[in-house]
């Protein structure tokens, strides 16, 4: 099936939403993470198993953002910790060691373009990007050259439309959805959405979102906030005019200040919807707890979790990363590079680009990594109308009296 005239629309500004659609889980939300406090990274830790790989080197290229405007060492990091787990503690990927092929990029087409081609050179069996807004130079070159693309989630209509990329999580699709089944579930009939007025981010959010919520029987507005507002108050006092039963806010962390500030004068009891962005510690210093409890969270990892994926994520980062923060975007590198190792489970003597790109074509159910409840199918099934796109599930929390995240569920699994 090809994409609805709406959905169309939309992709053709993805560029524009880019930076909220990921959620912090791989794009410009650079400030952001998962975590509410640092309370976050808190957490049982374990041995780890004794399983080296003692196969053959695969190459994985994995690109990721330094030494530009926004650089992510930890990003990086995570993905070396995972990919020193899986070398020395979890069988490697089919029994194979990892040959990691790092390359920095700048956040620059120039940059991009030349990370993409050092991948083709090196003939790497597979590339990661897990952060980044670059992916829309890069993928061509790379799917061009008949290697499988892997990243966190889409920030561009390339990554969302080209045979060859795989996207482990549904970005601003999976928002919306998570959000609409929420809303439903809560007897809530209608959702305001603010965002900045850049571009046509507006109508590129409506054109995903309009749809998305009408399918589960709630009605969305957009409120928009000139970018050179200092306070919003005004634009979110006459949005509120029409009382929605939730707000939800997509911007990094300084809009995510202003517009709680602002909802906390406009109207305090209001539902608030918030992606990571918006519980950043940063956000929770300046707007107070107070103003955020109660609130529900729409994320992809669950880090502070006693599950056995999220205590292994700690486990390793304590082992292999000890210097990173664990709460912070370092999981971004880890689930990429550990969902591979899950994915090329069954892949066996010499590894070529296209025995990745079967194995990933064929991933059905796969748990995502420190995302206890979280799975991914790359099979074209979770959203059919996109099939680069692995998943549009999402976990909700409610964000409780310390800032902590509680009472986690899987929405749309």
């Amino acid at each position: 099936m090809k994409p609805s005239q709406s959905v169309k629309h939309a992709l053709r500004t993805a560029t524009t939403v880019g930076a909220v659609a990921v959620l912090a889980l791989g794009g410009l939300s650079a400030c952001a993470d998962d975590s509410s406090s640092d309370s976050a990274s808190a957490g049982a830790t374990s041995a780890l198993p004794s399983n080296a790989a003692t196969g053959s080197p695969i190459k994985v290229g994995f690109i990721t953002p330094e030494g530009g405007p926004i650089t992510v060492p930890m990003v990086r990091e995570g993905g070396e910790a995972a990919t020193e787990y899986l070398n020395n503690n979890g069988g490697g990927i089919g029994g194979h060691k990892i040959d990691l092929v790092v390359c920095k990029e700048q956040e620059d087409p120039a940059s991009a373009t030349s990370c993409a081609n050092q991948m083709v050179e090196q003939k790497v069996s597979v590339v990661v990007a897990p952060f980044g807004s670059q992916g829309a130079v890069m993928l061509p070159i790379v799917a061009g050259a008949g290697i499988p693309y892997v990243a966190q989630a889409p920030v561009s209509q390339v990554e969302m439309m080209t045979p060859g990329a795989f996207m482990l999580s549904g970005g601003i699709l999976a928002v919306f959805a998570g959000q609409a089944a929420t809303a439903a579930k809560e007897g809530i009939k209608k959702v305001a959405v603010v965002i900045s007025d850049a571009g046509d981010a507006a109508s590129s959010v409506k054109a995903i979102g309009v749809p998305t919520f009408k399918q589960a029987g709630v009605e969305m507005d957009v409120i928009t906030i000139p970018a050179s507002a200092a306070d919003p108050t005004p634009q979110i006092t006459a949005g509120l005019a029409d009382n929605p039963g939730a707000v939800t806010v997509l911007g990094e962390t300084s809009q995510c200040i202003s517009t709680i500030k602002a909802l906390q004068t406009a109207a305090p009891t209001v539902k608030k919807y918030l992606i990571a962005s918006c519980l950043d510690k940063q956000v929770i210093d300046s707007v107070g707890a107070d103003a955020v409890t109660g609130a529900k969270a729409f994320t992809t990892v669950k880090l502070d979790s006693d599950d056995p994926s999220s205590e292994l994520y700690r486990s390793v980062m304590a082992t292999y990363a000890a210097g990173t923060d664990p709460a912070g975007l370092a999981y971004l590198g880890y689930q990429v590079m550990m969902s591979l190792g899950e994915v090329g489970k069954s892949l066996t003597g010499p590894v070529t680009p296209q025995d990745f790109m079967t194995a990933l074509s064929s991933a059905k159910n796969v748990p995502l990594p420190a995302a206890p409840g979280l799975t991914f199918s790359c099979d074209g099934t979770a959203v059919p109308q996109l099939k680069t796109l692995c998943s549009k599930s999402i976990l909700v929390s409610d964000v409780n009296a310390d800032t902590k995240l509680e009472n986690t569920v899987a929405v749309n699994n």
